[in-house]
């Protein structure tokens, strides 16, 4: 039995060398021997080339070197096998992180204290307490939820929201269309944490941040978006923040990456832009949960966190 490791868009040999740590017994390769390779029956991929695994006549799963999956199933040749996403402590907890770390920013006035500070300007903002402020996790799934939980016992109200209700302790949940324009009003700070798929496609548009809460005790609605880029239209978030609709936006992902230097999101006063960052895979972490789902696999044990092709997450 062998794995294959298919990366574009970095170097592979960090996760071949974790892969074979946490399975050294497992034979591993960066490439199939041919189109048909009769050996390969899992494949480990992220952003893989179209076409490689259609022909693989013994492949039984692969799996998602990322929390996301649209990167495998932009492949429309892409066989009929399951395909399987990372949960893992780890990548939960880099994740909420940075949740936490760009909500408290933004909650206390980070971008105007490092604006007085350049100016060498003494002055106290007013504060709101976390009790007063809701931020709306869109997107609660296992990263939702664990953010949810890290900024809950900071004192901050949440409201979560989803294609379907998953009720959670302490939140108040929204589900659907219907609940779409309720859980926008309640946000003072917006979290979008959604997979992308055709549905959430360029979700983040004029009018969705139009529905978003005007009245804040912030001074306006706030945006971060640690989902995907494709889920943005980036001139809607720049229009919304000039006409005062949005008052910060923080960003960790854009439809074109890396970010062109042409793009007017890096000097915008009031965007904070990180480089798709906010929950890196680490291969040392990450690597023994792969080959612990293939193990229970080949003991006839079900593999977990399937992803449904028709919903695309």
């Amino acid at each position: 039995m062998t794995i294959l490791l298919s990366v574009t868009g970095f170097d592979p040999m960090r996760w071949l060398a974790a892969l074979q740590k946490a399975g050294s017994q497992r034979a591993i390769v960066l490439e199939p021997k041919d189109a048909t390779d009769p050996s390969i029956e899992y494949a480990v991929v992220w952003k893989q080339p179209p076409g490689l695994l259609e022909n693989l006549p013994n492949l039984k799963a692969i799996f998602s070197l990322g929390a996301g999956v649209d990167h495998i199933l932009a492949d429309k040749r892409l066989p009929d096998v399951p395909v399987a996403r990372i949960v893992a402590e780890d990548l939960s907890g880099r994740m909420s992180e940075y949740v936490v770390w760009r909500v408290l920013d933004h909650f206390r006035r980070g971008r105007a204290y490092r604006t007085q500070q350049a100016q060498k300007i003494w002055h106290e903002r007013m504060q709101p307490a976390a009790r007063e402020i809701t931020v709306g996790i869109m997107g609660f799934g296992e990263l939702g939820r664990d953010a949810a939980d890290k900024l809950k016992a900071l004192g901050f109200r949440l409201a979560g929201w989803g294609r379907s209700p998953k009720p959670a302790e302490g939140v108040e949940m929204f589900a659907g269309e219907d609940g779409l324009g309720p859980f926008l009003a309640a946000s003072d700070i917006l979290v979008v944490l959604l997979p992308l798929t055709e549905a959430t496609r360029g979700i983040i548009d004029a009018k969705l941040l139009s529905r978003l809460k005007r009245d804040t005790p912030l001074g306006g609605p706030v945006l971060i978006n640690a989902g995907r880029g494709g889920l943005q239209n980036e001139a809607a978030i720049l229009d919304a923040l000039e006409q005062d609709r949005l008052m910060e936006a923080s960003l960790d992902v854009f439809t074109v990456e890396p970010l062109p230097a042409t793009s007017p999101l890096w000097t915008h006063p009031r965007v904070f832009v990180t480089p798709h960052v906010a929950a890196s895979s680490d291969p040392d972490a990450l690597a023994p949960t792969i080959m612990q789902q293939i193990a229970a696999h080949e003991r006839g044990e079900k593999l977990r966190h399937l992803v449904d092709r028709a919903a695309g997450y």
